[in-house]
């Protein structure tokens, strides 16, 4: 079973076993929970238990929301607020890292702050708690020949994973992961996994670099995707080229962003009408009726959609999460179902070729002897680096054979890897190994960020000098991170007794890792060909200076809950040999649950006594595009989509000393990087 459910002498723990998510729900007296049905929900659950009090409260803050037993929302909770209902039957949601439902049949008090949220109840009741996993699995398997109009095939049933068609279909949630792709002998497509009847057919030449750019536009479409002379979007009514004068890939990156904003604005007349902040700016430059377009046909709001110049959006839309580069290759449309689960904008390759000394800063050339990671003067074997074109998407991700620069490294493994992850039901496993005692200040660093300032349940073990054999036995353990700090040489990790390669390993079971030692690329990628998930490596030899700040800054904000590749992204601002660091595997992997539901850091800019908060947020695996946010602070009234900067707030010394005492994240403060609970208020 997914989700647990476990008495507390203040309430109740529910965990997903599988996403390692905990939430709490604290009761006013001691409870008996016994378990429930999970048919009685509006919403589907994949377990419930009932019990009987007056009150509950949730004791970190959350978006809530309630629906009366018809299914209309009658009551929205963001920070600071007050609601009261009369005595009704009310499903309450509450979008917390294990999402959560209350069924309740009593009048309601709902009382939250900007620390907590508080539900009072008429009198003592049954309370039927419902909580759902985050944990997204395909929905089959489809097996395909290399010919391309089997591709096409295969790629027009990625849109059989939609729950809806409707524009609800931008919430994460309603997206299911596409079904795997195989290589065969014949193309298979299961009769379930047939696309959705949309109406909507993309017309691309037979070739991988004309199909593949299309995945994530077809899968978000449920468009049927066929052979054509020239690359366009066709309905019974229109058509609308993609590319002619513009460039292919370009005009498709365009549509599925201005579909997406645009569903994401017109879903606000539905299940969840709420104040969005990119309605309110578009409906003063736009002339659509939303409510209009949420009860029309899929293929009737595309069209309406693309009378409205990209231009006048482009704007609105957050900021992108992912790009991919991906080589046109046969075994790669094996990847596109783990990158189209991320709504990916997918590129055929642009690339640089790098040397290994180019990546090598001029301050490494000074301290390079005597003052890095290496055992090893040279490599004999000088690797040659691929830089993709940049994009301005917050990752950049490269599938082929080489080595990236300026982008993570991704396999068909890992992913595989993360859809093989078993339950556990123990607490959040992390060691720490220092296999060089000139090292431990990073060692005692690391020992102390770990698990600190957070409820959850942490087991932090840290490790120094270790042999062949016990380092294997790390590696071989369910840990959920390794964070390694010691010297890594082509033979493999250097240990107390000899060196230990990683690819001869029977089976890994860390799934996460930061190797913060010279070269340790190759060592990571056998981590991850063994079992792994995703780790941080390097490309080169790094300066030891250097690799304690990029290590300090990488525990810290994993300690917060910030996915691999973001964690990273802020680290190598941190140090001058940041861009000899790269993520291996599945970067969006984090070691643990973010306290609100999306990673931010905070830029802030001082002028005159006043402060431009601009929040920078980062999305976790289980959110994706499409979710949406709100400020923690009374001046900010509406939700905005995740991903990227939101809007700026300027605010007092005193209101910017409330908003930061919420909750300790990473801040640049004039442009230097600090945390939030470290900033002397006195001095500002």
């Amino acid at each position: 079973m997914t989700i647990s459910f476990d008495s507390r002498p203040d309430g109740i723990e529910i965990r997903d076993q599988i996403e390692r998510r905990t939430c709490t729900l604290q009761t006013f007296d001691a409870v008996r929970p016994v378990s429930a049905d999970t048919h009685s929900f509006r919403f589907p659950v994949d377990r419930a238990i009932r019990l009987s009090t007056d009150g509950l409260r949730l004791p970190t803050p959350a978006a809530v929301y309630v629906r009366d037993e018809t299914g209309e929302m009658v009551a929205s909770v963001e920070g600071m607020a007050n609601e009261e209902l009369p005595s009704g039957n009310y499903t309450i949601e509450l979008c917390t890292p294990i999402k959560l439902y209350l069924d309740v049949e009593e009048s309601l008090d709902i009382d939250a702050t900007f620390e907590d949220i508080t539900f009072r109840f008429g009198s003592k009741t049954t309370v039927v708690v419902g909580g759902r996993s985050s944990h997204r699995h395909p929905s089959g398997t489809v097996t395909t020949t290399s010919d391309p109009t089997d591709m096409m095939a295969t790629i027009s049933s990625f849109g059989s994973a939609l729950k809806t068609t409707s524009p609800e279909r931008s919430f994460p949630t309603l997206r299911g992961h596409p079904p795997v792709v195989e290589l065969g002998d014949e193309l298979r497509v299961p009769d379930a996994l047939q696309p959705p009847e949309t109406g909507v057919t993309i017309e691309v030449p037979p070739a991988y670099e004309s199909i593949f750019p299309v995945a994530s536009l077809a899968y978000y479409l449920g468009a049927t995707v066929v052979p054509g002379n020239a690359p366009r979007i066709v309905t019974a009514d229109f058509e609308h080229p993609l590319g002619g004068a513009r460039d292919f890939e370009s005009e498709v990156e365009r549509v599925l962003k201005q579909t997406f904003l645009l569903d994401c604005v017109t879903r606000t007349e539905g299940l969840y009408p709420i104040d969005l902040h990119e309605r309110r700016t578009l409906e003063s430059t736009v002339e659509l009726d939303f409510a209009a377009l949420y009860d029309a046909s899929l293929a009737e709001r595309l069209e309406t959609y693309f009378t409205i110049p990209y231009g006048v959006l482009e704007e609105s839309v957050p900021d992108w999460q992912l790009t991919t580069h991906v080589s046109s290759t046969a075994t790669n449309v094996e990847m596109l179902p783990f990158l189209v689960d991320d709504l990916a904008v997918i590129r055929t390759p642009r690339v640089t070729e790098v040397s290994a000394s180019a990546i090598q800063v001029p301050a490494v050339e000074q301290f390079v002897r005597g003052n890095t990671r290496s055992t090893s003067e040279t490599t004999s074997n000088p690797r040659t680096f691929v830089e993709p074109e940049q994009t301005d998407s917050l990752e950049q991700v490269w599938v082929g054979d080489d080595a990236p620069v300026g982008a993570s490294k991704a396999t068909i493994i890992a992913f595989r890897n993360r859809l093989e992850r078993t339950t556990t039901d123990g607490e959040i496993a992390i060691t720490v190994v220092c296999n060089d005692r000139e090292m431990d200040e990073e060692r005692n660093l690391a020992d102390e960020v770990y698990g600190s300032g957070r409820t959850l349940p942490f087991d932090v073990s840290v490790e120094h000098d270790l042999t062949v054999a016990e380092l294997r036995s790390v590696l071989e353990s369910e840990a959920q991170f390794l964070h390694y700090i010691g010297h890594i040489d082509e033979g493999g990790f250097n240990c107390r007794d000899g060196v230990l390669d990683a690819s001869e390993l029977d089976d890994v079971g860390v799934e996460a890792f930061l190797l913060n030692a010279c070269q340790s690329f190759e060592q990571g990628m056998a981590l991850i060909e063994g079992g792994a998930i995703g780790g941080v490596v390097t490309l080169s030899d790094v300066i030891n200076s250097g690799a304690v700040r990029v290590g300090k800054t990488m525990a810290r904000l994993l300690n917060r809950g910030f996915p691999l590749w973001a964690a990273l992204d802020i680290a190598r601002d941190r140090s001058i040999i940041g861009g000899q660091y790269t993520v291996v595997g599945d970067g969006s992997i984090n070691v643990v649950q973010t306290e609100s539901i999306v990673a931010v850091v905070l830029d802030i800019e001082s002028s005159e006594g006043l402060f431009k908060v601009t929040p920078i947020t980062y999305l976790p695996k289980e959110q994706g595009m499409g979710c949406f946010v709100s400020l923690q602070h009374a001046k900010v009234d509406a939700s905005y989509l995740a991903s990227g900067p939101l809007e700026s707030v300027t605010l007092e010394k005193n209101e910017l000393q409330q908003m930061l005492f919420l909750e300790n994240v990473p801040v640049h403060l004039d442009g230097r990087f600090t945390w939030s609970h470290e900033i002397d208020f006195d001095e500002l």
